[in-house]
């Protein structure tokens, strides 16, 4: 058994696909699906369920497949150290803001605490920067919404991180700001601020699929492509209002308020990922630290 094979594995269960992963490795689909079959020999157990359309895991493949990431993980620690790299051991991490509100720092002290020689590159990024870095692999460790990334950067694995409720942000001088909660028909015809297009694609069609169901088509009278902030001044600016998750409240200006929706909007899924091949051994201990301060919230 050799490191390869192992990666030709790893590849093959994170996207369900022999012709996916084929791709990715550069190899042709018959010559990677005989090396997963010679590693099943070798083990002596089936690792993989093959069907026409897609390929899962068995039970016996689902254990090895946690195990193997583990190898590979190491294994690139090791090249590390033997090259002289130990010193220079960086994580690079790239997340919107609000997703990670009220979890970010105890999972950095704790991590920080841990391996005091990583050093950690935190960035805030749109949701486009995220797909564009992660893709280009200037990223360890990648979180960002369901809808922005899980698509758009195949090469990394990803798990639900948490979910997160929308809310109406405005200014406590709102007309809507006088209600504990807002109903989502009060947004007919309400002006609104939401993100941009550029760096934000998934932000507006979103939004529309969210109202559709109570027969509102939002009324965007501006959309901001720098991010929150920006957007926070434009609710100010204009008296409008902007449809965003729970977690952006800490962020938020003391003159903006947020409102929970009755009834409730879908929440919104936060993902963490992690390159599928080659996981950084120390993004992997961080995504675990984060999922247990999540855990903790509950």
């Amino acid at each position: 058994m050799e490191l390869r094979h192992l990666r030709y594995f790893i590849a093959v269960a994170a996207h369900g696909s022999f012709n996916r992963a084929a791709e990715i490795l550069h190899l042709t689909q018959p010559a990677l699906s005989r090396q997963v079959k010679d590693l099943e020999e070798e083990l002596g157990v089936p690792l993989l369920v093959r069907s026409q359309n897609m390929v899962k895991l068995t039970k016996s493949g689902d254990l090895f497949y946690e195990e193997a990431r583990e190898v590979i993980a190491r294994a690139n620690e090791a090249v590390q150290r033997v090259r002289g790299e130990v010193r220079g051991e960086t994580l690079r991490i790239g997340y919107a803001p609000s997703m990670i509100t009220g979890i970010m720092s105890a999972a950095l002290e704790k991590f920080q605490s841990a391996t005091p020689r990583v050093r950690i590159e935190l960035t805030e990024l749109s949701s486009r920067e995220i797909n564009e870095l992660a893709n280009e692999g200037r990223l360890d460790l990648a979180i960002s919404l369901d809808i922005s990334v899980t698509k758009g950067i195949p090469e990394f694995q990803w798990t639900e991180l948490r979910r997160l409720l929308p809310v109406l942000v405005m200014p406590e001088t709102h007309p809507l700001a006088k209600l504990k909660r807002i109903p989502p028909m009060r947004l007919r015809n309400l002006p609104l601020i939401g993100l941009a297009k550029g760096n934000y694609p998934e932000y507006v069609p979103h939004v529309r699929g969210m109202l559709k169901p109570f027969g509102v088509l939002p009324h965007f009278i501006s959309l901001v492509n720098d991010g929150l902030l920006t957007l926070f001044m434009e609710l100010e600016a204009h008296r409008a209002a902007a449809i965003l998750t729970e977690g952006s409240a800490s962020n938020m200006p003391g003159t903006l308020i947020a409102r929970p929706f009755s009834p409730t909007l879908p929440s919104a899924l936060v993902m963490i990922g992690l390159p599928a091949l080659c996981p950084n051994g120390h993004a992997e201990t961080f995504a675990k630290m984060l999922l247990e301060e999540v855990r903790r919230e509950k």
